[in-house]
């Protein structure tokens, strides 16, 4: 981080320990909860474009042993230095070699060329996180599956017209397949490669 003052980075967790803790353990809930809309407690500030949900989920969940892609929206000076200083992770250049990967919901195919994993390793996929302007409010879509009673219903908005397709077809992949994270101001919402997806 040559040229680069810590002065001059945002300000991570508080007290890190506990937050991270906190954290990990709503965003655990939200993924136990597919479609269940989580509010994080006490998010980090927000790191322009980043909302403040997306910037803890990176404070919590990724380390130098997660390589992270940007998409392009992200790929600021402010959020590489943020997200090196607090995280050591390895930002790389292609979505293949990503474990993580921060996205805007006009990416077109949204989920092409992430890791999938492999049948005798699900768990080397990749995990999206895709900002959208806010979690209700959109066209209603059902949600069935693992963690679900019957069935719930996610109305975020902003997803591209393509998005129940593309869930259908990484839904068909399982056990491999992305999982997906949404994001908005201070919430989040799980979307395992496990559920379904309908309108």
């Amino acid at each position: 981080m040559s040229g680069i003052a810590s002065r001059d980075i945002a300000p991570g967790l508080a007290d890190p320990a506990h937050d991270s803790q906190r954290l990990f353990r709503t965003i655990l809930d939200a993924f136990s909860h597919p479609g269940r809309i989580v509010s994080l407690p006490d998010a980090p500030a927000a790191v322009p474009p980043l909302s403040r949900a997306a910037t803890a989920f990176v404070l919590t969940l990724v380390d130098r042993d997660t390589p992270l892609w940007l998409a392009p929206a992200f790929d600021t000076p402010a959020v590489r230095d943020f997200i090196r200083f607090h995280t050591g992770t390895l930002l790389v250049g292609s979505e293949s070699e990503a474990l993580f990967a921060l996205l805007t919901p006009d990416r077109s195919p949204l989920f092409d060329a992430f890791a999938i994993g492999t049948d005798a390793y699900p768990d080397r996929s990749a995990t999206l996180v895709v900002e959208v302007p806010s979690l209700t409010g959109g066209p209603p879509l059902a949600l069935r599956g693992p963690g679900i009673d019957g069935q719930a219903q996610l109305s975020a908005t902003g997803l591209p017209e393509s998005f129940v397709a593309e869930r259908a077809a990484n839904h068909a992949l399982f056990p491999c397949g992305v999982d997906l994270v949404l994001t908005a101001g201070a919430e989040l919402v799980a979307l395992p490669r496990s559920i379904v997806v309908e309108r």
